[in-house]
């Protein structure tokens, strides 16, 4: 966390809830904007080479994430790069994935089918955590939602677009579980007694401080008296004591 409790996320005696989870966050999101900066390098380099952008250039962004995931203490569990269509000179589709799967010690690279004739065609491109980024021009949130492809965890999948010249070649993104982001701010939303729920546009909670809702379920209506706040840039409302009781949706 870049900002502690007692700072500027305390608002009348109490721990700001929303801004501490907009701090955290926005690390994550510091993460991945680092990755996008080097994406961009690999096309300049490439430029610099009067070559075209190829896949072997974004495959070099490998040992950065690596390193990422491989730190002590690392949030995200999966982490990489994932191109718009025909950016690539040799490659229509390309997704540069790297994760940590459930029980293994070091990270490996995603395996998809990337062929749209196939059976089993994964099209990223329909994906919210690719649309959303692509039509808004805006990082987006995804989740939370069990991760089939390897991790087996209830992860967010937060994601943001990168731009060349203007034009959109992608997205950057990471895998962060449920778990580690709760035991993340958990500790720093104050009190246990101090209430918190945050939930995504669905209704859905993304994260509560109480067993009364669960990550995931879904939450039709807010407790009586509670305040709401939205987060900028982010698909997600605060929810804590103080307020009226407003339907959702």
């Amino acid at each position: 966390m870049t900002r502690a409790p007692g700072t500027d996320v305390r608002r009348r005696g109490r721990v700001d809830a929303a801004a501490v989870i907009r701090a955290a966050v926005a690390d994550v999101f510091g993460t991945i904007g680092e990755l996008g900066r080097r994406l961009r390098d690999t096309h300049a380099a490439a430029r610099e080479r009067g070559e075209p952008w190829r896949a072997s250039d974004v495959a070099a962004l490998r040992e950065p994430v690596v390193e990422l995931l491989a730190a002590p203490g690392a949030v995200p569990v999966g982490m990489g790069a994932i191109l718009a269509p025909d950016v690539l000179a040799d490659a229509p589709l390309q997704l540069e994935w790297w994760q940590v799967p459930a029980g293994a010690a070091r990270p490996t690279r995603l395996e998809v089918d990337l062929n749209p004739s196939s059976l089993g065609f994964y099209d990223y491109l329909a994906a919210e955590w690719f649309d959303v980024p692509l039509r808004t021009g805006r990082r987006h949130v995804v989740g939370p939602y069990v991760d089939v492809h390897g991790t087996d965890l209830y992860v967010l999948t937060l994601t943001e677009p990168v731009h060349v010249d203007g034009e959109f070649v992608g997205v950057v993104g990471a895998d962060v579980p449920s778990a580690r982001l709760e035991g993340m701010l958990l500790p720093r939303l104050g009190d246990p007694s101090d209430q918190v729920l945050v939930l995504d546009d669905d209704g859905r909670v993304v994260l509560s401080t109480s067993g009364r809702w669960l990550v995931g379920s879904l939450v039709q209506r807010a407790p009586a008296r509670w305040a709401h706040q939205r987060l900028l840039d982010l698909p997600w409302t605060v929810l804590t004591p103080g307020g009226l009781d407003t339907p959702l949706g």
